[in-house]
């Protein structure tokens, strides 16, 4: 009994005990090590996910495969665990997770107090959010600086407070963390302040008390020159030397040390020489002083860009590896080429989004043309559309056969605009136009081009392709720099862009819509980009500068002044999506400006995407080719149709749906275009069209064409005032065109024209001749004054 009830009170005790959750020593040791572990292979993870992140999109997305590979240095968990925490979290920030972590397990392993602890994560917390905010800013560039929560939180705000409302909230929070963590004050910036200033006051006063600082230094080195003498006296009787220490060599030391005196450390200053400046590059510097440099954008200055989410995220993106199909096709072309007596020494497989790369290396002593002659016998044994050999792949000792995917991937326009090669991209006019075999963005510079030809069959991509390039374009260049000249002979294709008119469109002075469908506009449209092309031109040549990128640089350090007719220069791009239709109607009309273009325009920034269905050497000419080295083509129907864009086989070997070869004058390079459908291209309009826009659409030089003859019945009373000076440079140059006058008379287009008009009535210029300067009737100065006194003038 007595032992029942010690048994009692014993368990009423224990239960009367509160919860406790106190570790013991092992738990400590073992939670503590786990802790700082996992925090440092959270930081691992994270610094590798900048380099491997966009590479593992597909192995996150397939995690619960042994199959699907990822590249972070921690494997698959790595890639989760980075794309969790930056990506979908807090962007690089939650590289301070990974601290805190390890932090956390030092203190439970050294049994420190918990108290600061808490405190760490409190404020590490907080600076966590803060930071993901601030770098929302900047999530249009990177999505990985501020994460989705910094993104969302941003916007959050900026909706009800504005950019400006929202950096200053950011400020207050910053200042509130500084007073609580730090207990810094008011007064505390006001005596940094203070001393700072004493500090700079003490430089100034250095050299003043350089006297005073030698004769204490002598002092104090005559005390120790005493001391040392001293000393030696004292050990004199401890230290038996052969020769004793005598007091006059110490006399001697001690005059030595105070007589040598300190100089003070003599600095040589440089003369500089300046190059002595020109009365123009001094006044451009001190505007630029005064005002900065010249910033084209300033009259949109609120513009904003589209945003990624315009665009659509497709569930089947990424690469996935079908290790089945793989082995398969392995094999089959492994027993094709033994069915002919051709050994492969190995093979090399390379998955795309829609077509797979297998790269043999064949035995010694085979023939490369033996293998290509079995183009067709891999495609039967294959059963597969599409086989394209290449046989050898360019800088590599290698055969390639191109074999298309059974299950194609869906490229789209988000993923490469998204790309770091695209959003780093520090070319003048980019363009991403897909991802290539190896999966890699491919973004090619308009400007190098200079000219791009597309050609392809009916459905097999080339609108998506125009509007892959005018959505790379809208995504990177404001509408102060670049402009778009719109023909779509088919009505129906680039409709769409009407409404940003305003913003990025060109169009002649009298036309109503900006989007030229009208063949006569055409042939117009394109001689005033003539027109433009030799403005410019003269522009350059009174710049004294050899292209556009050098003359807006010069125009943006003020060195050129807007009274003589400078002005910034934006870059027009001339997009044609049916070039066969212009040939049929207009023939000679339209290939002769478009070749002129073709071949001088490139230094002036106009330059020209020019797409067909109909790639037939009557449409692509041998003048057109030959100024286009840059091509695009999708599937043709026929050999012959390669031939004529490719100048090779190729391109009737592609498999459709955004399949295409891109070539730039060398190798051919295939790549699935990237995929934006008419939705996009209405959000990202939407969204551009309802911002402030310029008031009229950028206007091109007026183009008087040879049906807008001139009226003879003009009345002499009403004759420009700069008549009779106009009628002197026409005959003084011999040369009758509106151009001429413009330049000569710093005159805009349209009264350049009147004053033709009025020549030609008054018998100094000829009729209008096409494309040919009007003739000058009058052969000298003295004639024309003749014919104009005659005129009672």
């Amino acid at each position: 009994m007595a032992k029942s009830k010690a048994n009692t009170n014993k368990n009423s005790k224990e239960k009367g005990k509160p919860f406790s959750f106190k570790l013991s020593s092992q738990q400590k040791l073992i939670l503590g090590s786990f802790l700082a572990i996992f925090g440092v292979l959270l930081c691992i993870s994270f610094i590798s996910f900048f380099f491997t992140g966009d590479s593992d999109q597909s192995a996150i997305s397939d995690f619960g495969s042994r199959e699907t590979k990822a590249e972070n240095w921690l494997s698959k968990s790595g890639a989760w665990l980075s794309d969790f925490f930056i990506l979908r979290g807090f962007g690089i920030s939650a590289f301070i997770f990974s601290g805190l972590i390890f932090l956390s397990g030092l203190y439970i392993l050294l049994d420190s107090n918990k108290a600061k602890l808490r405190s760490h994560w409190f404020w590490g917390l907080l600076t966590i959010v803060w930071l993901s905010v601030l770098f929302g800013f900047f999530s249009n560039f990177n999505d990985t600086l501020g994460g989705t929560v910094g993104y969302e939180i941003n916007s959050f705000l900026q909706d009800y407070l504005g950019i400006i409302g929202t950096i200053f909230l950011l400020l207050f929070v910053l200042i509130v963390f500084l007073a609580i963590k730090f207990k810094l004050t008011a007064q505390t910036f006001i005596q940094l302040f203070k001393s700072a200033k004493e500090n700079i006051k003490g430089d100034f006063n250095q050299g003043e008390n350089q006297d005073d600082y030698t004769i204490a230094l002598e002092n104090n080195l005559s005390m120790e020159a005493e001391a040392i003498k001293s000393a030696l006296d004292i050990s004199d009787d401890v230290i038996k030397q052969k020769e004793p220490i005598k007091s006059k060599p110490l006399k001697d030391l001690d005059l030595q040390i105070k007589a040598e005196p300190i100089e003070p450390e003599i600095e040589m200053v440089v003369a500089k020489t300046t190059e002595e400046l020109s009365e123009t590059d001094n006044l451009a510097n001190k505007l630029v002083e005064n005002f900065g440099l010249f910033d084209p954008t300033l009259e949109l200055g609120n513009y904003q860009f589209p945003h990624l989410d315009l665009l659509k995220k497709y569930d089947s993106e990424g690469i996935t590896i079908n290790q089945a199909e793989l082995e398969e096709n392995k094999n089959k072309i492994v027993e094709t080429l033994s069915n002919y007596s051709i050994g492969i020494a190995s093979i090399k497989a390379t998955i795309g989004p829609t077509v797979t790369l297998y790269e043999i290396v064949p035995n010694a002593g085979v023939r490369i043309s033996k293998i290509k002659n079995l183009e067709d016998d891999i495609a039967l044994s294959l059963s597969a559309l599409g086989i394209r050999i290449i046989a050898p792949i360019p800088g590599k000792g290698t055969i390639g056969i191109e074999v298309p995917n059974k299950n194609a991937t869906v490229v789209s326009m988000r993923s490469v605009i998204a790309s770091k090669k695209f959003q780093n991209s520090e070319m003048q006019l980019p363009i991403a136009l897909g991802k290539t075999i190896s999966n890699e963005t491919f973004v090619v510079d308009l400007v190098k081009m200079p000219h791009l030809l597309m050609a392809g069959a009916t459905g097999q991509g080339k609108s998506v392709g125009l509007n892959a390039v005018l959505t790379s374009l809208l995504y990177k260049k404001h509408p102060a720099e670049v402009k778009f000249v719109l023909v779509d002979p088919k009505k129906v294709e680039l409709t769409l862009f009407n409404k940003i008119e305003r913003h990025y469109l060109a169009k002649l002075p009298d036309s109503e819509e900006a989007i030229i469908t009208d063949n006569t506009k055409v042939i117009n449209t394109l001689n005033s980009l003539c027109i433009e092309m030799d403005n410019r031109y003269e522009l350059l040549k009174n710049a004294l500068c050899r292209n556009i990128a050098e003359y807006n640089i010069k125009f943006k350090a003020r060195k050129l002044n807007p009274n003589d007719g400078h002005q910034f220069l934006p870059y027009i791009v001339l997009v044609i999506d049916e070039f066969a239709d212009l040939i049929m109607t207009a023939g000679k009309e339209v290939e002769t400006p478009i070749a002129r273009l073709a071949q001088l325009a490139r230094a002036i920034g106009i330059h020209l995407i020019i797409a067909t269905q109909r790639p037939s050497v009557n449409v692509i000419t041998g003048i057109i080719k030959a100024n286009f080295p840059a091509r695009i083509a999708f599937r043709v129907t026929s050999k012959i149709d390669s031939r004529t864009i490719l100048d090779g086989s190729g391109a009737d070997q592609l498999i459709g749906r955004g399949d295409m070869l891109f070539t730039q004058g060398n190798d051919l390079i295939r790549v699935q275009c990237a995929f934006v459908d008419t939705p996009e291209i209405e959000r990202i309009t939407e969204f551009i069209g309802s911002q402030k826009a310029y008031p009229d659409a950028f206007l091109l030089p007026e183009y008087v064409g040879e049906e807008s003859g001139t009226s003879l019945d003009i009345d002499i009373s009403d004759r420009d005032k700069l008549f009779r000076e106009a009628a002197e440079v026409i005959v003084t140059a011999q040369q009758g065109s509106a151009s001429l006058l413009q330049r000569k008379l710093k005159l805009g287009y349209n009264r350049a024209g009147r004053l033709i008009d009025q020549l030609e009535a008054a018998g100094i210029v000829g009729p209008f001749e096409g494309s040919k300067a009007r003739q000058v009737l009058v052969s000298d100065l003295t004639s024309l004054d003749k014919l104009l006194e005659n005129e009672n003038l």
